[in-house]
């Protein structure tokens, strides 16, 4: 028994822990990014003067597909006060994510990158992650996992950045 505790405890600490080589700062400014797809082109800079909400996710990844109705959702109440999702596929699959996109009602903009350029520049290692950046392209506020978008705290941080 206090084999598995001393596991789960483990595990629990490893959970929160950041491996990649470019750790976020939040505080710092957004690298910027352009990403080109056969639909759109995406470039971060864009955005100046908006509220981002910078979601790094893929079609396949559960956690993923949990926070998406939440997502699009928040995304429609809150674009009328200068705040925009932007969302990062890391799909190789152009087929799934279109599919994905129609199925599920995504009509906030989003963008394939397969390479994981965007991704990378950020230091995301799972899915989903989202980054928020204010109006002056200053990194504030990084989420890892599934978020519920439509609660009341998150959407009045979001509105009040």
């Amino acid at each position: 028994m206090l084999r598995l505790i001393a596991v789960l405890a483990l595990i629990l600490g490893l959970a929160g822990c950041y491996d990649s080589s470019r750790p976020t700062r939040i505080g710092s400014a957004a690298p910027d990014f352009v990403v080109q797809d056969s639909d759109r082109k995406v470039a971060l800079h864009d955005f100046k003067g908006q509220v981002v909400v910078l979601n790094f996710w893929a079609t396949w990844c559960a956690p993923c597909i949990e926070e998406t109705p939440s997502l699009v959702e928040m995304a429609q109440k809150v674009k009328d006060q200068g705040v925009t999702v932007v969302g990062v596929s890391i799909d190789v699959d152009g087929n799934a994510y279109h599919s994905f996109i129609k199925q599920h009602g995504v009509d906030f903009l989003t963008v394939r990158d397969p390479d994981q350029k965007a991704p990378s520049l950020y230091g995301t290692t799972g899915w989903p992650e989202t980054f928020i950046i204010d109006r002056q392209g200053v990194l504030r506020r990084k989420f890892v996992g599934p978020v519920n978008w439509n609660d009341p705290e998150i959407v009045q941080y979001l509105t009040s950045l």
